[in-house]
């Protein structure tokens, strides 16, 4: 995921806190807790930026990165390529729209977070995954070789974590924001094919259907609706040509057949069962180890992007996910 000037040292220690690990678990409670108050709910872009110091350190970086990838910008007033790569980091993180936080840090104000990151030079970007500190790179990197490498840490984040960023309410933009807009709204060409998935699920052609999302999202990865549509079209395949006795039958009298509870997973899904979904496939990732447990925890991610992340049952499942793991 780094490029190449900067070498993947592993987890940094956070001297500011007893551990990333307690960070990630205080977070998850939060989450919960937030979840269980009607909280949590969508933020406007401009939330999507923000400037951080080693008091709020804790609660703005660790304790979100157990919700969204945070990406830390360690720049400085009189630092000429951070005058070029803040700015850059700033439209990428509007244009990512929710898939990761961006975290500011003025050196100059905040030395102790300099030394604790063993930072030599600015600029300096890591980011935090679920309380684990990564480096990504230093300096004023090209703006391709940048989105490669949020593309990878938000794939890190997804897939080892359950991490699927925040939702954005683009109706709270104000001026600047509303600039942003078309830059994040599809061209014509999505509208007709998304209009097209929908054709095809109305007639039952789940591989139809299936197609047009990936179609939009092989130009535009990021855009919620295929990939609702996507995660709901390939469940809705799945379940077609299930016989749902056989499935339940499989299920209860095979615990460990990892395929069997994913089976019945999709099925309770379908039928509206989502908290029994979600348990089956949370204890089927605790019960087993290596290729069984990914499959478990892969097809439980893509529930989660059937209901929604922040509906308050995938928050709670993701909780429990992150535990078991």
């Amino acid at each position: 995921m780094q490029p190449r000037n900067m070498s993947m040292s592993g987890v940094v220690d956070l001297a500011a806190v007893k551990a990333a690990g307690e960070a990630k678990v205080k977070a998850e409670q939060a989450r919960a807790e937030t979840a269980r108050q009607g909280g949590g709910g969508a933020v406007p872009p401009s939330a999507l930026v923000i400037d951080v110091d080693e008091a709020g350190f804790e609660r703005d970086v660790l304790q979100r990165s157990a919700e969204v990838p945070v990406v830390i910008d360690f720049w400085a007033e009189w630092c000429e390529p951070c005058k070029q790569l803040g700015p850059l980091l700033e439209r990428l993180a509007q244009e990512y729209n929710g898939r990761f936080l961006l975290a500011k840090v003025d050196v100059d104000a905040n030395q102790m977070l300099m030394q604790q990151f063993g930072i030599q030079g600015i600029p300096a970007v890591f980011a935090v995954v679920a309380g684990q500190a990564l480096p990504l790179f230093q300096g004023a990197a090209p703006e391709a070789q940048i989105r490669q490498t949020l593309d990878q840490l938000i794939q890190v984040g997804e897939e080892r974590f359950g991490l699927t960023g925040i939702a954005v309410d683009a109706a709270a933009a104000g001026p600047e924001g509303a600039e942003q807009g078309p830059a994040e709204v599809p061209a014509g060409p999505y509208d007709a094919l998304l209009e097209a998935a929908v054709r095809a699920l109305d007639a039952n052609d789940f591989a139809g259907a299936v197609q047009a999302y990936k179609n939009v999202l092989s130009d535009d990865p990021a855009n919620t609706e295929a990939k609702l549509g996507l995660a709901q079209a390939e469940l809705l395949s799945r379940v077609r040509d299930m016989d749902p006795q056989q499935v339940r039958n499989d299920a209860a009298e095979k615990p460990g057949d990892v395929a069997a509870q994913i089976a019945a997973a999709d099925l309770d899904l379908v039928g509206g069962h989502v908290e029994d979904a979600f348990g089956r496939l949370v204890e089927t990732v605790r019960r087993n180890f290596g290729d069984d447990r990914d499959a478990a925890r892969l097809r439980l991610l893509e529930l989660f992007e059937v209901i929604g992340p922040e509906d308050p049952r995938v928050v709670a499942a993701r909780t429990a996910l992150a535990r078991v793991l």
